[in-house]
């Protein structure tokens, strides 16, 4: 039942197509390759027993790899100011693991590779697209990410390198 004027058309119902929402992916990935892509599962948060765990997964797959040489024993982070990242268990975690945490200013998009380089692309490859789930985002991510030969993972770093010098 509704009430309206007894002249006025009736509302128009629109149908609503099912979509996929948003996909957080957390990556990391070296001059040559993505390294390890984790999902957040729906509902959950970044906090730091969760960053903590992929960075020791991160570390596992580097020891597993042997990058960049043989006796590898850690690596440089470049990871977004926020809290989980800023927060002391994390950098004593970091250090525990053998990682160094470049500084780099707040809020600085110029430093966010995958902000600049990476999700760029991938942005313009999945633009007008629609997916009706998640998992079909991830494979279309995923496909696109394959296909990038090792030049692409360089030329990011290099672009990083060049913005940490202006």
């Amino acid at each position: 039942m509704e009430w309206r004027h007894s002249g006025s058309p009736h509302p128009k119902k629109f149908s609503v197509q099912k979509y996929a929402g948003k996909v957080l992916a957390l990556i990391f990935w070296n001059q040559d390759v993505i390294l390890l892509i984790d999902y957040l599962p729906k509902g959950q948060t970044i906090n730091m027993e969760y960053y903590s765990s992929l960075l020791v997964q991160l570390k596992d797959i580097l020891k597993e790899k042997h990058w960049p040489w043989e006796g590898y024993q850690g690596g440089l982070v470049l990871a977004r100011q926020s809290l989980v990242h800023q927060a002391l268990a994390t950098q004593k975690k970091l250090a525990f693991l053998g990682f160094h945490c470049l500084d780099h200013p707040p809020c600085s998009l110029d430093l966010a590779p995958l902000d600049y380089h990476l999700f760029s692309g991938l942005k313009k490859q999945l633009k007008g697209h629609h997916f009706s789930s998640d998992e079909e985002v991830i494979a279309a991510a995923e496909t696109w990410l394959d296909e990038q030969p090792s030049e692409f993972f360089l030329s990011g770093l290099q672009k990083l390198e060049q913005q940490a010098e202006k």
